[in-house]
């Protein structure tokens, strides 16, 4: 268990509160001089833990700043912190409450500091949001064609193309930037010897779930959130369910899971023989997601490619 002093730290889009062990809240500017005067802050303190939440992208820039001044820094999935607030019998929320419940987290749960990624790390985190995000918008443009007039299709059909070619870009930049990384390399050629693994998706593992091949299949399927959680009360067993976890990782393995139940011989077997037992097919598709994950799992721990056996 740590000892000392903590921090919690609710992020907002142009604030930052900040909550120490025995001293009054301070607010901090979301900006370079912002961050500036909460590291000179927080330094001297030599605190034990710095903890905020996930917000989307706001908690980058203090994250990078707090990690780069060796100041030990967690970010934590917001729900989980709610949870423990309501726990707490807190049920209020302001930005100084909120960050107050973060350094009441920090203390008593503790989870473990994560190193700030390296450059090339952060480069292809941010190529591989960039790529969704266009994927989103060309969705969405799609979507836009069935019911828009007319007069409007040829700047939709104009903007389709145009997202078509930066989507190709940004593969070519994904693709040049794992080449350069022995490590990276290695294990995305591992992984697309899976049929159901494709490029892409091994790029969102590769920088979503730097934990594969480090942990157990248990650990691996509860981290990502594909995992059967007990429901149990007394003498009632309530339905098994899966939640929580890293949402961006289980959105690439399920559309990788629907291709590999079709071409996976291990992963068709498996869902097949779920779905003569009768269970339902979202049931069947969960157990087959979490089935792939351990097996991902397993050939990186052991650096084998994938085979049916």
């Amino acid at each position: 268990m740590l000892t000392g002093i903590f921090v919690g730290i609710d992020v907002a889009k142009a604030t930052l509160d900040v909550a120490v062990t025995d001293r009054p809240a301070q607010t901090f500017a979301q900006d370079e001089a912002g961050l500036r005067a909460l590291v000179q802050y927080l330094h001297p303190l030599r605190p034990a833990l710095i903890v905020l939440e996930a917000t989307g992208g706001y908690e980058t820039a203090a994250v990078s700043a707090l990690a780069l001044a060796a100041l030990p820094v967690a970010v934590v999935n917001p729900r989980q912190v709610r949870d423990f607030a309501r726990a707490l019998g807190i049920l209020a929320k302001t930005d100084t409450l909120d960050a107050h419940v973060l350094l009441r987290f920090a203390t008593q749960v503790q989870p473990v500091p994560r190193s700030l990624p390296d450059d090339l790390h952060a480069d292809l985190r941010a190529l591989v949001a960039r790529r969704a995000q266009l994927i989103e918008m060309r969705t969405a443009e799609h979507n836009r064609m069935a019911t828009a007039r007319r007069t409007l299709h040829r700047g939709l059909r104009q903007h389709i193309a145009w997202l078509d070619r930066r989507i190709k870009d940004t593969n070519d930049d994904i693709g040049r930037l794992i080449a350069a990384s022995p490590l990276w390399r290695t294990r995305d050629q591992l992984l697309q010897t899976t049929p159901g693994i494709g490029r892409q998706t091994s790029a969102r593992l590769l920088v979503s779930l730097p934990e594969l091949g480090m942990l157990t299949g248990k650990q691996i399927a509860a981290l990502v959130g594909v995992a059967p959680l007990n429901q149990d009360s007394g003498m009632r067993r309530g339905r098994r369910t899966t939640w929580g976890g890293r949402a961006p990782v289980r959105a690439a393995l399920y559309m990788a899971t629907l291709v590999a139940t079709r071409h996976n011989p291990s992963i068709k077997a498996f869902y097949r023989r779920l779905r003569d037992a009768g269970k339902p097919p979202k049931v069947a598709l969960v157990a087959a997601m979490r089935k792939l994950l351990t097996m991902l799992n397993a050939m990186l721990k052991h650096q084998r490619s994938w085979s049916p056996a």
